[in-house]
């Protein structure tokens, strides 16, 4: 049995925005691309024909990847859950960092979705994994690459 892939409800329509791109317009390029290359004549000294060749393993193996991680996918609408001040998977967060008294947001989002620099943290990434279950108010203790972080939990939002 395959596990099921968390993503919100905006991870779903990236991914699936980013295949119909790759069937709709990457694909027929590539095949044309391998078509005119193939028009230049001998093969195993074309570098076109091996390049384009080279893009449709990588077109085709993103489309793969792409409808195995939709046909998959566990679509969570975090404002469909009770609204109880727990942390979970979609919900924005306000920290505090204790020590330095550093406010952050974060949405803890699927892996495909994560960018930090968004404020979008993967759901296994140390810090969702230590507030997941956590609750309005909490400190957590997180250990981090540099050491340990103690986060206290100013908010949870469950927003789109």
């Amino acid at each position: 049995m395959v596990a099921k892939i968390p993503m919100t409800k905006k991870g779903e329509q990236a991914l699936r925005a980013e295949l119909e791109k790759l069937k709709s317009e990457e694909r027929p390029r590539v095949i044309e691309a391998i078509a005119e290359a193939r028009a230049h004549g001998d093969l195993k000294e074309n570098a076109e024909y091996h390049a384009a060749r080279e893009q449709q393993g990588f077109v085709e193996g993103r489309i793969r990847e792409l409808e195995h991680k939709l046909s998959h996918a566990n679509v969570i609408d975090v404002t469909t859950l009770p609204q109880n001040g727990k942390v979970v998977f979609g919900t924005t967060v306000e920290l505090e960092d204790s020590d330095s008294g550093e406010e952050m947001t974060y949405k803890i989002v699927g892996e495909d979705e994560a960018d930090i620099k968004a404020g979008l943290i993967s759901n296994t990434s140390p810090i969702a994994r230590a507030l997941l279950g956590k609750e309005e108010g909490e400190t957590v203790e997180v250990v981090i690459p540099d050491g340990r972080k103690m986060l206290e939990i100013l908010a949870v939002r469950y927003e789109a």
